[in-house]
């Protein structure tokens, strides 16, 4: 029952292979750049990351026979319910065309797919491939779509992997299922989405991409929409450049100059003001947006998740805390296991407990 991983980011591929429920290993791949940047568009890259693959799979004696599935890391496709899907020739098409937009993501279903058919090929029967719970899941109630503006509706966007995992994984905790709860699940890394789990449903959720919700180690957050609408039409900046602003150079990075939370802490801890400031105002935003979530569940809620690569932060973690634990009891799950996520998406399909969806 062997599931091999792939989840491309910017200037990275990370790749894991399973046998069952256990980790056989996990590698990533680095890449150069320059060379990255040798191409125009993401898709562009893809014979080049399925060709940097194939050698680690090499390297470490896995023939792609030998796989029972190949699952990849969900793209930017038409919105979509929660789940493990197959990747079909639809699917295919929309990520190749980046109609929906253009990530890294976009990949993961593509490289999939190349996988399973070498898979296929070399074993004489059919290997499926798939992705898990991707960037687009979309489960908004119908009044959290809309926005002041109807030409601006809210969407979703967010880190639905993940926050999906750690529902599972504070169900399991509580001692309830998934549909017997109500958790308000944090993740916090580059940037921080909050969502709203009704159920097991993502009613509301702020769009961490476009920069809505707190602010984070690099992406500015909401911001006061006169200042910013002065700053668009102010002629300092190009369109490019005020969204670099929102995601990317805003944050930590905008007041501090740096995204990294280790640099911060340090900072703190040798008595810089500002930084302490910054880390208070951060928390300050998060546990506002947490907040809000627990009015969207009428203040039902049985349990806080503090996810993702910032929850490994005492200090923050904390902060945040104290200001929320009267909703509901906190808990704590570190870091972000991504490559774990889509294994155990695509074995619950493989052992029959869950149903692969189609996309359309």
């Amino acid at each position: 029952m062997k599931i091999f991983a792939i989840n491309p980011g910017s200037t990275s591929t990370k790749l894991a292979l399973y046998d069952g429920d256990k980790c056989l290993w996990v590698d990533t791949q680095r890449y150069d750049i320059n060379v990255i940047e040798k191409y125009k568009t993401i898709i562009d890259q893809e014979q080049f990351r399925y060709d940097e693959i194939c050698k680690v799979l090499e390297a470490k004696g896995v023939r792609p026979k030998d796989l029972a599935a190949v699952v990849g890391r969900g793209g930017l496709m038409k919105p979509i319910k929660s789940g493990v899907y197959d990747v079909n020739a639809t699917m295919l098409e929309d990520l190749r065309s980046m109609k929906y937009g253009a990530h890294a993501s976009n990949l993961g279903a593509l490289l999939a797919d190349l996988f399973a058919s070498a898979a296929s090929f070399g074993s004489g029967k059919q290997v499926p491939s798939f992705i898990v719970d991707p960037v687009v899941v979309d489960e908004l109630a119908d009044e959290a779509r809309i926005s002041g503006l109807p030409e601006m509706p809210r969407v979703s966007v967010f880190h639905a992997l993940n926050q999906k995992a750690v529902a599972r994984r504070a169900a399991a905790d509580l001692k309830k299922s998934v549909p017997e709860c109500n958790l308000i699940v944090t993740h916090m890394g580059g940037g921080v989405s909050v969502g709203a789990h009704e159920r097991g449903r993502v009613i509301d959720v702020n769009n961490a991409l476009d920069g809505e919700g707190p602010m984070s180690p690099e992406r500015s957050g909401s911001l006061p929409m006169g200042a910013l609408a002065a700053a668009c039409f102010s002629g300092k900046y190009t369109l490019d450049e005020i969204k670099s602003k929102i995601n990317g150079k805003g944050g930590f990075v905008a007041h501090l100059g740096t995204n990294d939370m280790r640099e911060v802490e340090k900072r703190i801890a040798d008595g810089d003001a500002q930084a302490s400031l910054v880390l208070e105002a951060m928390a300050l935003q998060v546990a506002k947006e947490i907040g809000g979530c627990a009015a969207v569940l009428k203040g039902k809620v049985d349990a806080i998740a503090l996810t993702g690569g910032l929850a490994h932060s005492e200090k923050l973690c904390e902060l945040i805390t104290s200001r929320v634990s009267f909703i509901a009891q906190v808990l704590r799950y570190p870091g972000e296991d991504e490559m774990e996520a889509l294994s155990l998406g695509v074995l619950r399909v493989l052992r029959g407990e869950e149903a692969a969806r189609q996309y359309e």
